[in-house]
């Protein structure tokens, strides 16, 4: 069929940022990925409903203690921020700031599923940047409040000394907005348009989106509010974002919204143009369904997240999983034991938030729930491995090995500073142990459980529901996580056999 029904949100997880570009018949999206590793996750989707994982960026971005959680600090909420995904002349381009080294980023790739990318610094902190390719010029739209213009060099990759450097707009000093950022730039129907979010100093403070036009590239400017809804749910703006068109001449954005702990997630909403202007949904609003002309997927699309039995025949994970900064590739396997994935302590760690090796997926709402069995055979002492609700606010559960050799299943959680506090602990004298962790979004409820069994029939509750929180110390909804750290290294391991992952549709 030529008819896709979109249903809103697109996807009920963290995939912030997004910035779209369309390239023939497909359509390609950037999220933010800060301290996760590979980043810069690449989707693509024949129709803007059915998302897909194509593959990341960049495997690392920088090789420093911070990123690799070996200096007790971490790049926690900053790493690679809000990129810019453009294509121009055969070549695909990502481009992003990175606030703890204040750098700017160019990736260029003439294949964006498979790469190679080849990687460009400049030195230079462009916040919230967008790429815009104008009659053979390159420029960055960038900043927060002060809106200003950079000139790249015309292959994108430094910046053009004798180009264009100066303030652009200056935003939030009308006494009605909020500092403008999150910068989408474009150029069409004779005119420079850039799309912005902001938060009104006055009423609801919503995250609504604005979009300034100039028939110039460095003005004036004329400006409108284009966007200001929150689909009903606690005055969370739907915001952020650009515009794409079709192969049939059809527009929407693709927007998100924070949706609290499971984090900030993707709509796509229609957009029709009014005297050169963009108009934002159905009267005003985001539809919650629609349909638009293009094709439903040929084949079902492969979902975010995802259950693993660990059956590799080679050193090399699925897509959608992510490490928690930088890997340690000495110290993890899924061939060293067959059907297994073993994370052998290297460096030690004071706790799970400066474990290495913490392996990732993302958490889907309504609600969902992730179990694993864990092998403890190959512990040590003065250790700890499980699975845990990842975020600042962590809990966890898992088997913590004694420095008398005794075992206890534990539940612990964030005591403050990252320090683990045990909130329930219990002698438990089987080498192998079945874990799970159940989460609930459903009406902000944004509560994690956690659970134990020694036979996967029997399963009990241990330490006591988990309040789950979105705080700008990780940036970042909540994570699924398969951890294993030694506070003193004697190199033992943790195995788990399986992640089985389990998502209430709804």
């Amino acid at each position: 069929m030529n008819t896709t029904t979109i249903r809103n949100p697109i996807m009920w997880s963290d995939v912030p940022d997004v910035s779209v570009i369309r390239v023939g018949e497909w359509f390609y999206m950037v999220s933010t990925s800060m301290h996760m590793m590979p980043g810069c996750p690449i989707m693509k989707s024949p129709n803007l409903k059915d998302w897909e994982l194509a593959g990341y960026v960049f495997d690392t971005l920088e090789d420093n203690d911070a990123h690799q959680l070996l200096d007790g600090k971490g790049i926690y909420s900053r790493g690679s921020w809000a990129a810019s995904l453009r294509y121009h002349e055969g070549i695909f381009y990502v481009c992003f700031s990175s606030l703890d080294v204040s750098r700017f980023y160019v990736y260029k790739t003439r294949d964006i599923e498979r790469g190679p990318w080849e990687r460009h610094v400049i030195d230079r902190l462009l916040h919230d940047p967008a790429l815009l390719f104008d009659n053979g010029r390159v420029f960055v739209f960038y900043g927060n409040g002060d809106i200003r213009i950079a000139e790249l060099t015309s292959d994108a990759t430094a910046l053009r000394e004798d180009g264009i450097h100066q303030l652009l707009l200056e935003t939030g000093r009308e006494g009605l907005t909020l500092r403008c950022e999150g910068c989408h730039a474009y150029r069409m129907n004779g005119y420079y348009y850039l799309f912005f979010i902001d938060w009104p100093s006055v009423g609801h403070r919503r995250r609504r989106v604005l979009c300034y036009r100039s028939r110039e590239l460095l003005g004036p400017y004329e400006h409108r509010v284009v966007l200001e809804d929150d689909m009903g749910y606690m005055n969370q703006g739907v915001a952020q974002g650009g515009i794409v068109d079709t192969p049939g001449g059809e527009w929407f954005a693709v927007l998100f919204q924070d949706h609290h702990a499971v984090g900030r997630i993707p709509y796509v909403v229609p957009v029709t143009w009014q005297d050169d202007w963009p108009v934002f949904g159905t009267d005003g609003k985001v539809p919650e369904e629609f349909t638009v002309s293009l094709p439903q997927s040929s084949h079902p699309a492969s979902p975010l997240v995802i259950s693993d039995g660990f059956d590799y025949t080679e050193n090399k994970l699925a897509l959608n999983w992510q490490w928690n900064h930088n890997p340690d590739h000495e110290h993890w396997s899924v061939t060293e034991r067959s059907g297994w994935l073993r994370l052998t302590a290297g460096s030690p760690a004071t706790g799970i938030l400066h474990a290495r090796n913490t392996l990732t997926q993302r958490t889907e709402g309504p609600a969902c729930s992730a179990e694993t069995l864990l092998d403890t055979s190959g512990m040590q002492l003065h250790s700890y491995a499980g699975i845990v609700a990842l975020q600042y606010h962590f809990g966890a559960i898992g088997v913590q090995v004694a420095d008398n050799g005794e075992r206890y299943v534990v539940m612990t959680v964030n005591g403050g500073d990252g320090a683990e506090l045990v909130v329930e602990k219990l002698p438990y004298l089987q080498k192998s142990i079945y874990l799970k962790v159940s989460f609930d979004f459903r009406e902000s409820r944004d509560i994690a459980e956690f659970f134990y069994s020694s036979d996967r029939e029997e399963w009990r509750p241990i330490g006591e529901p988990l309040q789950l929180k979105y705080t700008l110390d990780h940036f970042m909804g909540t994570r699924i996580g398969l951890f294993h750290y030694e506070k003193e290294p004697s190199g033992g391991h943790a195995d788990f056999d399986f992640f089985d992952y389990d998502r209430l549709e709804g």
